[in-house]
């Protein structure tokens, strides 16, 4: 037998690993600096759920994972986190709104496999529900901003309004039962860009001179400002005016052609892109979606949401470029000489002090122990031998400058302490 992974999933290594967590670390501290609570949801859901007609839609119902229980029962896996928002508060009627709610979590996708996109990946959303304001749209973007700047990494997040391009196609008399598939192939520009869009919207059906007059409008050049006065007569356009002055922000643009590829969104919508690789996808996303949760529910109560969701490979593949990776999370290698019982002593009195510790428990030498501890990136090393003991100071090697110090305990777990603070 080959032992092989399946195809589109991937293991995470301790550095990868340690990576990852501290990223999710730094998205959830911000989702709870905006008050938003976390909620889990199962990875699987009834088919039913992620197949209906206000969920996802067919372009992504092609890429989900199907199965079925020992009782015949039609199940699937979650292609995304918001699906499950909206099936949680269909079952949890007495939901005090507005519901800000996180998630981090796996999602599935059956879809084309290349960097940054495998089909087992963890996504991390945060969602507002029974809020109609611009402000929690505004929100959203805020949230974006902040985390890429916890994070270091300089975007540009571009804007969009499906009701705008919904209103421009009504305009320019596309088909109703056509626009929705229209719509798609726009959010395609970027990716195989005008030659090839402007083909496929000629094999759905629509005249060369409507596509013409199509991609004069959101294909436009110029300021947010002239965009946006040429675009004024069209419903969506003063929406989109409004959220840019209320996020007042130069990293953030708007796109006439932004549509995104998901069949619920109703209102603005946005995508961030790293600045110095515009042409790769998007890193993170989001958008109004007002009617996918009421029309789960389907009990005549309106649940206006809107939200933003971070693709964590992009997000790693952009990280891994910029940071060295650790290599483990230990601050301390203890070396016993003949000290093992001690030595345990010492690595619990570190870490009843918050401090990661780990020791020698193969008694091996000074050198391989030093070289051990060196090779994982650990900061300090700690060598104990019975003399140590009995002076009551222990020696203390830095890795990285190699300067030894014989110190008492009390000291070490101040310099110890303190370093974990830094890092």
């Amino acid at each position: 037998m080959e032992i092989t992974l399946p195809r589109g999933t991937k293991d995470y290594g301790p550095e990868e690993k340690i990576l990852l967590d501290s990223i999710i670390s730094k998205i959830k501290r911000i989702f709870e600096l905006y008050g938003f609570s976390p909620l889990e949801t199962p990875i699987i859901e009834r088919y039913e759920v992620l197949s209906a007609k206000y969920a996802g839609g067919a372009e992504i119902l092609k890429e989900t994972f199907r199965l079925k229980d020992q009782g015949n029962r039609e199940l699937g896996l979650r292609y995304d986190l918001t699906v499950p928002l909206a099936r949680f508060i269909a079952m949890n009627p007495m939901t005090k709104m507005p519901f800000k709610r996180y998630q981090i979590g796996e999602v599935f996708r059956d879809g084309p496999i290349k960097p940054g996109r495998t089909r087992q990946f963890m996504q991390c959303d945060a969602d507002t529900v029974g809020a109609k304001s611009i402000y929690s749209d505004a929100e959203c973007i805020k949230i974006a901003l902040d985390v890429f700047r916890a994070l270091k990494l300089d975007v540009r997040i571009e804007v969009g309004s499906r009701v705008l391009l919904d209103s421009i196609l009504e305009k320019l008399d596309v088909q109703l039962d056509k626009r929705l598939e229209t719509i798609l192939i726009l959010d395609k520009l970027r990716k195989i860009g005008p030659e090839n869009v402007e083909k496929e919207l000629l094999e759905l059906g629509l005249s060369k001179d409507l596509i013409k007059n199509l991609m004069v409008l959101v294909s436009m050049k110029g300021s947010d400002e002239e965009k946006l006065r040429r675009l004024s007569s069209f419903d969506g356009a003063s929406g989109i005016k409004e959220l840019l002055q209320v996020i007042n922000n130069k990293s953030v643009v708007f796109n006439p052609s932004l549509s995104r590829g998901l069949g619920y969104y109703t209102g603005p919508i946005f995508e961030v892109f790293l600045k110095d690789d515009e042409l790769a996808g998007s890193i993170a996303a989001g958008g109004r979606y007002d009617s996918m949760i009421g029309n789960f529910v389907n009990n005549k109560q309106d649940y206006p949401a809107v939200g933003v969701s971070f693709g964590m490979e992009s997000i790693m593949l952009a990280m891994q470029k910029k940071v060295p990776l650790k290599k483990c999370n230990t601050s301390v290698y203890v070396i016993p000489i003949n000290t093992v019982v001690k030595c345990i002593r010492i690595a619990d009195e570190f870490r009843k002090n918050d401090i990661n510790a780990d020791l020698d428990m193969n008694n091996k030498g000074i050198s391989k122990n030093l070289d051990y501890a060196d090779k994982l990136g650990i900061p300090y090393a700690l060598i104990v031998g019975s003399d140590e003991l009995q002076k009551k100071k222990l020696k203390l090697k830095d890795m990285q400058t190699g300067k030894e110090r014989m110190l008492d305990i009390k000291t070490i777990i101040k310099i110890l302490s303190d370093y974990g603070k830094k890092n």
